[in-house]
C-alpha cells in the first residue's frame, strides 16, 4: 500500500501524540521499567524531540523538550511519580540498553 509522504507524516505525528498522552496517563509505569523492556523511556522521547527540532532549526533545552513529553517539568514529574529503582530494575535496564547499540 502506497501512502503519500505527507499523510504518513501526519499519521506518525498522531501516533506519537497518542503515545505521549498514554504515558502521561500511565504515571504508574516507571521510566526504569520502560528502559528495561524497550530500551527507551520518556526522557528518550524528549531527547529525540529535541534532536528532531535541532535538525529543523528549533532549539529546545533538554528539560524543555522532555516537558513536552511529561506534560510538566521533568523534576516535578519525578517528585510526584518516580519511585526508587530496584537492583533488578537496574539490571534489566542495563541489559536492554546494551541492545540499543547499532
Amino acid at each position: 500500500m502506497a501512502i503519500d509522504d505527507s499523510v504518513r507524516t501526519e499519521m506518525e505525528a498522531a501516533a506519537f501524540r497518542r503515545l505521549v498522552e498514554h504515558l502521561r496517563h500511565r504515571t504508574d509505569v516507571q521510566n526504569i521499567d520502560l528502559m528495561g523492556v524497550g530500551g527507551f523511556c520518556r526522557n528518550c522521547l524528549g531527547d529525540w524531540l529535541r534532536e528532531a527540532g535541532e535538525a529543523r532549526g528549533v532549539t529546545l533545552g533538554k528539560d524543555e523538550a522532555r516537558a513536552l513529553v511529561y506534560g510538566m517539568d521533568p523534576a516535578e514529574w519525578k517528585a510526584k511519580h518516580q519511585t526508587e529503582a530496584s537492583a533488578e530494575q537496574m539490571r534489566r535496564m542495563d541489559e536492554s540498553v546494551a541492545k540499543n547499540a547499532h
